[in-house]
């Protein structure tokens, strides 16, 4: 599974208790691999630099105040914006099949 994290380097200013946007991509990145058996793949882009056609439509959005950074997304899915917080991530992995690991870093089915 692959997420995206849409940011900049300044903290947002609707935001400003929040951590950067590429410190949350990669603590993201770390507890869902903590959490989960498969790959979890986490990209950072910068909303000053797109790379694809589909991250300049998320980084024109957040530019024009449609979203607060950092942004999270999976495929055309928003998961959180602004203040990220990893339950309501972990539960859309569990939806979309990942399996979750036990305390012990085993499979927990």
């Amino acid at each position: 599974m692959e997420l995206t994290v849409y940011g900049a380097e300044a903290v947002c200013a609707s935001c400003v208790q929040a951590p950067p946007s590429k410190t949350t991509a990669e603590w993201l990145e770390s507890a869902l691999s903590r959490k989960f058996r498969e790959k979890m793949l986490v990209r950072y882009i910068d909303i000053y630099q797109p790379e694809t056609e589909k991250d300049r439509v998320y980084c024109t959005k957040i530019l024009a105040d449609d979203f607060f950074y950092p942004l999270v997304v999976h495929e055309d899915e928003v998961l959180g914006e602004g203040f990220i917080s990893l339950k309501p991530i972990v539960q859309f992995c569990i939806r979309n099949g990942m399996t979750p690991l036990d305390n012990s870093g085993r499979s927990a089915e």
